[in-house]
């Protein structure tokens, strides 16, 4: 390999051991986050691409931002910070290994030069008898030291949680390992949605991109129920949702209730309580002020009708009992939206038990035409959310291992003292790998206890 080559390769391990880079790549990832919390992913809510014109809509296709976290460029984000996460580790792994795993032992004159806390005790004792004492002394107050004899001294020496250096590799672990299962819920998992209504199965899903899934199992809702608070507003809502597979209950998934925040997983496909709707039908009549010739109209949630002045027509609420709503009236009644030709929409209330209100109505308004509502057929179905991620427990793994990281790296430090005997002089000092301050105090503490009992003082 030339020069050359060597310094080339040498600014690329460089580059990607960067600080900077890190930043960089997290700042990035920080602010492509937000946008991707802005901008919808997946199946695109006509109502949101109807906001922005055709030339943004285009430019946000060609970027990406409706499936930011699968683009391309996304992803090369994520893995160039996992290289650069592999390369600061491996570039500084070996140094804090070697502090850990091989100590210094001997406190020579340029470490006891290097130690912010030094103490020094005159003694007339032996210096064996001084390596027992501060022996039983660091075992008792500190931890077990390594004796060690050098020149003619003895040293002691010993440390607290060294492994908590490592805390930091922990955390640059966790990052990848949760990376790794978000990457393994991207590429082999899903998430969608599906309607069923009463008395009916399904055996597939819609995913967010609009493809069809198979769960390779059926689904049955047995039935819907509703609560509603005195206001009108949904108390609670829950599906009584059945597995069968090969057209069989399967035990132990029978009748089960799904309500929000208490979700249904089988074979690691979770279904969540999302939403609920009436698929029956809704029955009018049409007819002019004088009630003549009334037309039949049906129509279901999800659709519109035409009235005779070129207006549409569609439903958004119906209730058994208006009485919840308008304490005064009571009997069925229906919501509906009126969109005139011109443009105009106006949402108005027809009531069931009360025709000549409705009448009225159409009068005050100059409409030629009376809407009459003859009641509902009710069906319900339940709306769920489908999702499947075989990363997800890789993904706690990671995040467990960052919390245990985190606490090593930020609430513990790896203490050591070094303790020389050289005559009957004791020499003794210590470093923490972090809060000095605290460290110091400690230091002076047991500096004193020690310097107590090498008295004969009683401590």
């Amino acid at each position: 390999m030339t020069t050359k080559q060597r310094g080339v390769l040498h600014s690329l391990w460089d580059f990607f051991c960067s600080l900077r880079l890190t930043m960089f790549l997290l700042i990035s990832l920080a602010i492509l986050s937000i946008i991707g919390t802005i901008i919808p992913q997946g199946a695109i809510p006509p109502e949101y691409l109807a906001t922005i014109s055709s030339s943004k809509q285009q430019i946000y296709r060609v970027l990406g931002f409706f499936d930011m976290y699968h683009s391309w460029w996304f992803i090369l984000l994520l893995y160039s910070l996992t290289v650069n996460l592999i390369a600061c580790s491996i570039k500084r792994l070996p140094h804090i290994w070697k502090i850990v795993s091989q100590p210094t032992l001997v406190m020579s004159s340029g470490l006891e030069q290097s130690l912010p806390n030094i103490a020094s005790i005159k003694t007339n004792d032996k210096p064996e008898q001084l390596k027992e004492k501060l022996t039983a002394f660091l075992s008792s107050e500190f931890a077990r030291p390594v004796v060690t004899e050098a020149d003619g001294s003895w040293h002691l020496f010993a440390q607290k949680t060294p492994w908590c250096r490592l805390s930091v590799y922990v955390v640059h672990l966790s990052i990848i390992v949760i990376f790794i299962g978000a990457m393994i819920g991207s590429y082999f998992g899903y998430k969608g949605y599906v309607s069923i209504l009463e008395g009916e199965s399904i055996s597939k899903v819609i995913s967010r991109t609009e493809k069809e899934i198979d769960l390779g199992f059926s689904v049955r809702c047995e039935q819907f129920k509703v609560a509603f608070y005195d206001t009108g507003a949904p108390k609670e809502f829950k599906s009584i949702l059945t597995i069968l597979e090969n057209g069989k209950p399967v035990p132990g998934y029978t009748n089960v209730r799904v309500i929000v925040n208490e979700p249904l997983t089988y074979k690691g496909i979770t279904f969540y309580q999302s939403s609920y709707g009436n698929a029956g039908n809704y029955y009018f009549t049409v007819s002019g002020l004088d009630g003549k010739n009334a037309v039949p109209v049906t129509l279901d949630s999800n659709t519109t009708a035409t009235l005779p002045d070129g207006s549409t027509m569609r439903v958004v609420e119906a209730t058994d009992d208006i009485s919840e709503f308008i304490p005064s009236l009571s009997g069925p009644a229906v919501q509906v939206e009126i969109n005139s030709p011109q443009g105009g929409s106006e949402k108005v209330i027809v009531y069931a038990n009360y025709p000549d209100m409705n009448v009225q109505y159409a009068k005050e308004h100059n409409v030629s035409h009376v809407l009459q509502y003859k009641g509902a057929q009710k069906r319900m179905y339940t709306g769920l959310q489908v999702a499947k991620d075989p990363g997800v427990w890789i993904v706690w793994l990671g995040c467990a291992m960052m919390v245990l990281g985190i606490y090593g790296a930020f609430l513990m430090s790896h203490r050591r003292i070094w303790v020389r005997i050289q005559g009957g002089a004791v020499t003794m000092g210590g470093n923490a790998s972090k809060n000095q301050a605290a460290f110091e105090r400690y230091f002076e503490v047991l500096a004193n206890k020690l310097k107590k009992q090498l008295s004969g003082e009683e401590i």
